[in-house]
């Protein structure tokens, strides 16, 4: 099969026209993609640039790319409209029916969803990672208090990342913290955790998945061992359920849709937007 070789091209940091052209592009199975990040097109100059790039790809690959965009101002969203590679430009697909709608011309400024306009905003983003970073893998347990949310799971279920993403994409203060074999032999919670039981949250993973991914980080000793990995998943189980406290099987999920359940389960409230 072929590689198509796809650009995104952005006003900005690119984030939304990688967001939203990768949820496309997924609905197309056993297709290869040679993906290609251009940023901060913010003049003309920048633009034509674009444009040779998107051009030559095109010469060299034979195939015309795909380019998707989110350039806000017309003048360069026409100029890069005119290369050869399939343009489809989300602004321009939504923005015109809105101001339809709305009767109302958008301001058509740049940097508006991923900048630091709402100086607010990103500050609570990071004050929420940095919560995340001093509370990860049981680190510190003093803080719980100031948790929206505290992961549970055994090594390597994914509560760090999780963690983060939800601090930097929705400023929750996420905790975690390590089920060990002290909690497995007792079945006990401890004792920095009783009094915070609603906002407990537990991460399970197939046993395979995690033998796989506790081998690709310390493939010596009974750390990944089928034995060791079965054991801590029975019993971390065992405790979720034992103590009512919800859980979700990571194996299927991706990070987004791990912190999507959680806040859904939960009832957490986003304390901002992406």
């Amino acid at each position: 099969m072929s590689l198509r070789t796809v650009f995104f091209v952005s006003d900005q940091t690119g984030v939304t026209a990688e967001t939203l052209g990768h949820s496309l592009l997924t609905q197309f199975d056993g297709q290869q993609f040679r993906q290609v990040t251009v940023p901060f097109i913010s003049n003309l100059d920048k633009a034509r640039e674009a444009v040779r790039r998107i051009n030559l790809t095109a010469e060299i690959e034979g195939t015309r790319p795909i380019v998707f965009s989110t350039l806000v101002q017309d003048d360069i969203r026409r100029e890069v409209q005119e290369s050869v590679g399939l343009f489809l430009d989300f602004f321009d697909a939504f923005l015109a029916p809105l101001e339809r709608e709305l009767a109302v011309r958008s301001s058509h400024t740049t940097g508006r969803a991923h900048g630091m306009a709402d100086l607010k905003t990103y500050t609570l983003r990071m004050e929420a990672t940095n919560f995340a970073l001093a509370n990860d893998d049981g680190a510190s347990t003093r803080n719980y208090d100031k948790a929206d949310v505290i992961l549970l799971g055994v090594s390597r279920t994914g509560k760090t990342p999780t963690c983060l993403y939800m601090a930097l994409q929705y400023g929750i203060f996420a905790a975690n913290y390590p089920l060990a074999d002290e909690e497995f032999e007792t079945g006990k919670l401890p004792a920095a955790l009783e009094e915070h039981r609603g906002k407990l949250y537990g991460l399970t993973i197939a046993p395979a998945r995690l033998e796989q991914i506790r081998r690709e980080r310390r493939p010596d000793g009974r750390y990944a061992s089928p034995q060791q990995v079965g054991y801590e998943l029975r019993e971390s189980v065992k405790i979720f359920q034992r103590h009512a406290i919800p859980y979700v099987d990571t194996t299927q999920f991706s990070i987004e849709e791990i912190a999507s359940t959680i806040l859904d389960q939960t009832g957490v409230e986003r304390r901002v937007r992406p």
